[in-house]
């Protein structure tokens, strides 16, 4: 055997035993992980489902009650109107961040000055928490809004609106000032991986303005589109910091989403079976929707394609 032949197996060896090092690291890693999920979440899952057939109230002895916790959550009108809430608020929600978040990512794309800089300001919400920016916006919407008011003499803005009937509108503006952080990245990585030959060629047939956006950028955003608006339903659906840190619920319950009736009822009020129920519902609805999102969209993906 030559010198050249064992120097070569020698350190295809030491390849395969960097490799298996590095294998049992990767293994290890990710079966800790795998543990601590379980125990955290999925057993912590599993137990919620389990006491939603039951009369437990978080403490003290329980008994099973079948589904009689589900029945309770269709019949009750609170919960009801919790749900048509949150819906008509993930709708707008919806519609209003993706169109917001796609001008921002149009915009921050072309060839202007201080480009990264603007993408920092625009994605500093987002890094900020909803919850840190319910509670800011709650004092602006509160305090300064209120008293800049009274100095200039308008009535209107002189009344806290987290008050009154048009609370919701509140907290659609501050959840899609916060939300289209994220968004607007994601629609930027789908713009710059659109080839710009494409364009070029759009140009040479006359395509310019909307007409480009509408017949190029739009269906080429696909996968982007896509992206945002399972990620937005699901977030809204399941929206709480925002409201509990502006509104609490109110006025009155008019605020009040899911999440918020599942913390209050379930903790404050010793509905702990009967808002666990609640949470299963919340989960198959938010399941349901998100498959029926990407099954539609991805029919659109595949023609665009």
């Amino acid at each position: 055997m030559s010198v050249t032949s064992r120097h070569k197996e020698k350190k295809e060896s030491r390849m395969k035993r960097k490799n298996k090092k590095v294998d049992t690291v990767y293994y290890l890693g990710v079966g800790f992980m795998a543990v601590l999920f379980f125990i955290f979440h999925t057993c912590a899952f599993l137990k919620g489902i389990f006491f939603s057939f039951t009369d437990w109230k978080g403490y003290g002895a329980w008994n099973f009650v079948g589904l009689k916790n589900y029945f309770y959550v269709f019949k009750n009108k609170d919960i009801l109107a919790a749900y048509a809430f949150t819906f008509k608020f993930a709708f707008i929600s919806t519609i209003a961040v993706n169109i917001v978040s796609l001008i921002l990512a149009c915009a921050l794309n072309a060839k202007i000055r201080f480009k990264n800089f603007l993408k920092g300001i625009y994605f500093l919400p987002y890094m900020l928490g909803s919850l840190i920016v319910g509670f800011i916006f709650n004092f602006i919407f509160g305090n300064i809004i209120p008293k800049l008011g009274q100095t200039i003499g308008n009535e209107s803005m002189s009344v806290n609106i987290l008050g009154t009937s048009h609370a919701m509108w509140a907290i659609v503006f501050v959840t899609v000032w916060a939300g289209c952080a994220f968004n607007t990245l994601i629609y930027i990585a789908g713009l710059q991986s659109i080839d710009t030959d494409i364009y070029e060629a759009a140009a040479l047939d006359g395509a310019h303005g909307f007409k480009r956006f509408r017949l190029i950028t739009f269906p080429l955003l696909a996968p982007s589109f896509t992206i945002n608006m399972v990620l937005s339903v699901k977030g809204y659906l399941m929206v709480y910091d925002q409201i509990m840190a502006m509104t609490g619920g109110g006025p009155g319950n008019t605020t009040t989403s899911i999440a918020v009736m599942i913390y209050k009822q379930g903790l404050g009020k010793g509905q702990f079976a009967v808002q666990t129920a609640n949470a299963v519902i919340l989960f198959i609805v938010v399941v349901a929707i998100s498959i029926f999102q990407l099954r539609i969209l991805e029919k659109r993906e595949e023609k665009v394609g």
